[in-house]
């Protein structure tokens, strides 16, 4: 038997890219793509990469669902919710209204630190993927109880990150070519990263620089810490935490974009210059970064392999 699949907000670079992956997932049945301002147009309309003429978008009736998918920016899935809950269906938020202090009866859905909690969940809040990123830098040595009070990360995404409403700042005259920080210290994705690392109450102090790529896929996170410990024993400690984690992969050699674009892996690579550690991590911001860990949690709530639809291989030429 399939999951009925409900997304809404489905005409966006989320929605469309989570229709791509859920057309191939061996589980998975999208019965219905809701977008208010596409409503009764076919989905290769918004996604022309999509070659099926049959599949129209359409309201979702929230009855005749397994799984309900919200990619709206921020407010969309608290809208929702409070107009049409789906309260028979499991539901999975791309958004951030629910990311926090378990706000709504969301789980914070990041596998690789609640997966048994996700198993059981009826709602999860997909972390942001900046977040996502900086999270799986650091969450070996929290969970060790060692994860340093004061971190610096650098990073870098793609244009696709800001979503599909163009602006100055995702332009094609602005972006190509350049470079440029943005919300510098105060990213809204600092305060789940806070959260899902916090030891003893509270969470590490990180001073962040968020900067705009020239590329349109793709998160580069530099996190910068100390620690005294010989580079072998923090390798060892990261690859015995991911070990059981499918999707993070542990390199001797830096890592880069190509490794993981178009999959949902996140890349880690760890060095060392007397007690400064570099942790460096990369992942796809629309799969790692959203939907596909979306539909990694999907198939942890439906007691799936967490692996399920989601063996891509990167595009690395």
């Amino acid at each position: 038997m399939k999951i009925r699949i409900g997304i809404a907000g489905a005409a966006g670079y989320a929605g469309g890219e989570l229709t791509r992956l859920l057309q191939h997932h061996p589980k998975a049945w999208v019965k219905y793509l809701e977008s208010k301002s596409r409503d009764k147009q076919r989905v290769n309309s918004a996604h022309e990469d999509i070659t099926r003429d049959d599949l129209f978008f359409s309201k979702i009736r929230t009855t005749g669902i397994d799984a309900l998918f919200l990619c709206g920016g921020h407010g969309f899935a608290s809208r929702f919710l409070a107009e049409r809950d789906p309260r028979r269906a499991r539901v999975i938020d791309i958004g951030n209204d629910f990311r926090l202090g378990n706000a709504g009866g969301f789980t914070y859905g990041l596998p690789e630190k609640n997966r048994e909690a996700i198993r059981e969940a009826r709602r999860v809040a997909n972390p942001g993927c900046f977040a996502t990123a900086i999270e799986l830098a650091l969450l070996p040595l929290a969970a060790h109880g060692r994860a340093n009070k004061e971190v610096t990360v650098f990073g870098v995404t793609g244009s696709t990150g800001a979503g599909q409403q163009p602006s100055t700042e995702t332009h094609f005259s602005f972006r190509a070519q350049n470079l440029s920080n943005y919300k510098v210290f105060t990213h809204q994705h600092l305060d789940e990263v806070r959260e899902t690392l916090q030891q003893n109450g509270a969470g590490p102090d990180i001073a962040f620089v968020p900067t705009r790529g020239a590329h349109t896929r793709g998160i580069i996170a530099n996190v910068v810490f100390r620690d005294h410990s010989p580079l072998e024993e923090l390798k060892t400690l990261y690859r015995a935490y991911y070990n059981a984690h499918p999707f993070v992969i542990v390199r001797d050699a830096p890592v880069h974009l190509k490794q993981v674009v178009n999959t949902n892996y996140c890349f880690l690579n760890i060095q060392q210059h007397e007690d400064k550690v570099l942790v460096t991590t990369v992942i796809d911001n629309l799969l790692k970064g959203a939907v596909g860990q979306a539909v990694q949690n999907m198939n942890l709530m439906f007691g799936l392999e967490e692996t399920t639809g989601l063996l891509l291989k990167a595009s690395y030429f």
